[in-house]
Parts: structure tokens; sequence; C-alpha cells
């Protein structure tokens, strides 16, 4: 590569991270990390009505949880700041003049109303070619009638000027040759009234401020890509614009459309990385983090979202997709979200864990249901022990609370059918005997138990796995009874043993 590669995320702080932003950052993260390049984050705050208080640092949250934390960014300037672009305002002004003076921008003053008259006079009204010279702005204008809107400080904004029957082409490193007639585009709003510049002119003036070598972004911002091209054209910058790279749509799970935060809530799943409280209504939309995901199977199945490494591999950590990340094998085809693969991910994930590492968010999970763990040592063991069980984090609370509590309830109707006074007599022998010095032990002496009254050990173990869990689930009984230890086994026996006698 010729240049240093930098690239950048750069979202608005309006609301929750939806994931198809998280897989924009992260295929900015994995392209710096393959190319020893700096990973920046640039927050786009220059639509001050949609401006939402701590989406910022939810964002930054977000990448923290994630593991793709930025080189540079509000939080950790570097030498090509400021971060933030409402704090870049002075110099957009400047270009947009530039672009003025050389003929290709000018000043529009018309008014919201006579634009909406226009809307209503032709339909699909586009601010173009067509339709130019019949507003209010400093082409139909005379020069002096401009000079003096301009000195009574008259709402206006700054347009581009797109030129007539050319083909804009570029070369999208995911799509090939890309062209646009300039027919088809409009002309884009560039500075505001309130003199703060739109998307299209910030994203060009920021990137060559900012060094930027390959621009990541969704599909979405195709459209936009021939103004921009323009403009960097305009500005006499095109040899320093960046390579581009539109991503595929992360699409609804029966492929039809952009996935959206509506089809989750509809479907019941997440489409944000971490829970977001809208500071207006207080209403929390869920995150993948609080629903229960390790952010290294988040990042995985994001990761695999319109990418792979050419391989059946589906299980990467997050250096190993640094290592094998390539532009090359991005699709240019969207990818359906599919939330039971998503489990799928974290389930592998919680199952190759150590407990080591899962015991801090289990331990989380099961102070919310109200269970203390005094003691680090056996909670890593009942997680080595159950671990396979859990999709979530929050079932760990279902498949190991039985270890720190007894049974609040139990699953009755599944032995009262068949529970007899010889049962009981059983089980209050076998109580007698426990040594639980080992599983296997334990097991064989079980057996023998049960062949010397007469029984099959397969009728009783139900009813053993209740006593001490309350129902039907849960790791080789054993296991749990060697776990529990002598005395607490006992106990549950016996609790169980009256409440069925009953």
């Amino acid at each position: 590569m010729d240049k240093k590669v930098r690239v950048r995320f750069a979202p608005s702080p309006t609301g929750g991270l939806h994931l198809g932003g998280v897989r924009t950052a992260l295929f900015n993260y994995l392209f710096a990390k393959k190319n020893n390049g700096t990973f920046v984050l640039r927050v786009e705050d220059t639509d001050q009505n949609r401006f939402v208080e701590g989406a910022e640092q939810y964002i930054v949250d977000c990448l923290n949880w994630c593991g793709i934390a930025p080189d540079e960014s509000p939080n950790k300037p570097g030498a090509y700041g400021p971060y933030r672009q409402s704090e870049r305002k002075p110099s957009y002004s400047k270009f947009a003049e530039q672009l003025i003076s050389d003929g290709y921008a000018y000043y529009a003053f018309d008014t919201p109303e006579e634009l909406e008259a226009k809307r209503k006079e032709i339909p699909n009204f586009q601010y173009g070619q067509a339709t130019r010279m019949q507003m209010r702005n400093s082409l139909t204008l005379t020069l002096s009638e401009v000079e003096e809107l301009l000195t009574a400080k008259t709402p206006h904004v700054v347009r581009i000027k797109v030129p007539e029957d050319e083909i804009v082409h570029f070369n999208d490193l995911i799509r090939g040759d890309v062209s646009f007639e300039t027919s088809l585009v409009d002309d884009k709003v560039l500075l505001k009234a309130d003199g703060m510049p739109t998307y299209h002119l910030a994203v060009v003036v920021d990137d060559k401020a900012m060094e930027i070598s390959h621009a990541f972004r969704g599909e979405e911002w195709l459209p936009s890509a021939p103004i921009h091209i323009l403009l960097w054209k305009y500005l006499g910058w095109e040899s320093d614009m960046p390579q581009w790279a539109h991503l595929p749509l992360i699409l609804k799970p029966d492929g039809h459309g952009k996935l959206s935060k509506r089809d989750g809530d509809r479907l019941g799943f997440p489409v944000y990385a971490m829970n977001w409280t809208d500071p207006k209504t207080g209403d929390v939309t869920k995150g993948f983090k609080e629903m229960g995901f390790l952010p290294e199977a988040f990042i995985n199945m994001l990761a695999l979202l319109g990418w792979n490494d050419g391989t059946d591999q589906e299980l990467f950590s997050l250096k190993e997709l640094e290592d094998k990340f390539s532009i090359e094998r991005i699709s240019k085809a969207g990818a359906k979200f599919d939330f039971e693969k998503a489990k799928w991910y974290n389930h592998e994930w919680i199952k190759s864990d150590s407990a080591e590492h899962l015991a801090p968010s289990v331990k989380i999970e099961l102070q919310k249901a109200g269970i203390e763990v005094k003691d680090e040592t056996f909670l890593n063991t009942v997680i080595d022990l159950i671990k396979d069980r859990c999709t979530l984090l929050p079932d760990f609370v279902a498949q190991s609370g039985y270890f720190f509590t007894s049974p609040a309830e139990y699953d009755v109707n599944s032995v009262k059918p068949k529970w007899s006074a010889e049962k009981a007599d059983f089980f209050n022998a076998f109580a007698e005997k426990l040594t639980l010095t080992d599983a296997v032990s334990e097991e064989a002496a079980f057996k023998a138990l049960a062949e010397e009254k007469g029984f099959k050990p397969g009728e009783l173990m139900l009813p053993f796995r209740i006593m001490l869990v309350g129902g039907k689930f849960g790791p080789g009984v054993f296991d749990i009874a060697v776990l529990l230890r002598v005395e607490e086994t006992k106990a549950r026996i016996a609790k169980a043993v009256n409440l069925f006698n009953s």
C-alpha cells in the first residue's frame, strides 16, 4: 500500500448503536490491524437537531465492550483532531466559499414554504439541474441581490452544483467499477443555514484533514458517492481521495430489506450492541451484552455477516480475525441475520471459555437473582460442570442456582405417581451410607443398594435428581451430589422424602 493506512468509524451520536454500525467499526478495526494502520473514531455530530445527550459515551462503551477500542478518538486525541465535527465548524464554511467562488456550488435562499410549494407543484421534486433555475438562488439572482441578502443575514444554504450529463466513475474495493449518471443526482446541501456542514461536505473535508486512506461504510451510502467524488475533485484533492469500500447490508431474517430495530422488537431479539436508554422517554432498548452475549461471540458472529476466510471455519478469536481479514473476502450480497445462529456462536464460546474468564459475568447474573457467591473456587468448579448447558449468560442462574441455595420448588408431579414407601426407605438408607468421595464410586453404591432393595436404578434416578435440583435438568446427578457434599445432600434427600410422602 502506497500510503499509511488510516481508517475511521464515524457514527452520529443520535441513539443506540445498531449491529450494522458495529460491523462497520469492526471491519475498519480489522483492516487497520492487518495493515499496521490506525483506527480512528470520529463523532459526526453536525446534526444538532438529532444530537442525543450520552450517545457519544455509549458508542465508546460499545466499542470498548467489543474489544475494538480506537487508536484515536475524542477521548484519545492524536495529531489529527479535533475528533468531533462540531469542534471543526470553522473549517467547513471556508471550503464551501471556495466551491462557490470556483463555480462548483451556490447560495440557495429558498424558504421552507417555497420548497414545500415546489414539492406540491412538481411530483418527486428534486432540487437540481432541471429545477435550480426556477428557484431563488445565486444562479438566478443578480450579484447585487445576492450581496444584499447575504448582508441582511438572510437564512440560506450552500448547494453543490452537480454537472449535467457526466458519468462519475470510481473503483469500489468490494464492488469493482461503479458509475453514476450526474443527471440522476440532485444538488445536495453542503452547508446548512446554521453554518454546520451536512454529511456530504463534512465527510470529505474531515477525511482529507485526517489523511484517511480507506473509507468503509454501509451500502446505503452508495447513492451519495457521486457527490463525494465530485467534492474531492472540485476541492483539488482527487489524488488524496481514500479508497472506497461499501459494505453489504445486514438483512432481515427473511432476507427482504435491511435489518431494523423494529424487526428486533417484532421478532424478539436485540439489534443494538448494548442496552440503550432513551434520555427523553426512559425507554430501554435491549442490547446483546445485557441479553447475555460474550463480546467474543458477538464479534465473531458479526465478522461472518458478509465475510469469510474461504474455509469452513466458523469460530474465530479477535486475534485470528485480525490475522485473516481481507477485503477480497467481503461479499457484495447482503447477509441475512439469524438470531438462532447468533446464539449458537455464544453457546460455542461459552463452552470453550475458561471458568475463570466466565466467573465475573456469571457472578453478576447470580447476584441479580439474589444469589451471593462466597467461594470463588467452588463457583469455577460449578461453571466447568454446567457451561455446556448454557447458551446465554443468564442461563447460568437456572443451571447453577441450586448449587448455592436449596430448591424452593420441586417438580413433585413427576415423582408422585410412582412414589412409594419402599422408595422412601431406599433414599433414607442411601442417605445413611453417603460418602461422596467421587461420582463414580457413589453411582456404584447407589446401583448396588437399588439392586439389594429390588429396584432398577433408572426408576430412582429421576426422584434423586429432583431432590437435589428441584427439576428434570442439570449435569450428572452424582457430580451434583459430590459438589453439594454429604451434609447438604442428606438434608435435601430428607426434605424431599417428607414432601413426596405427604
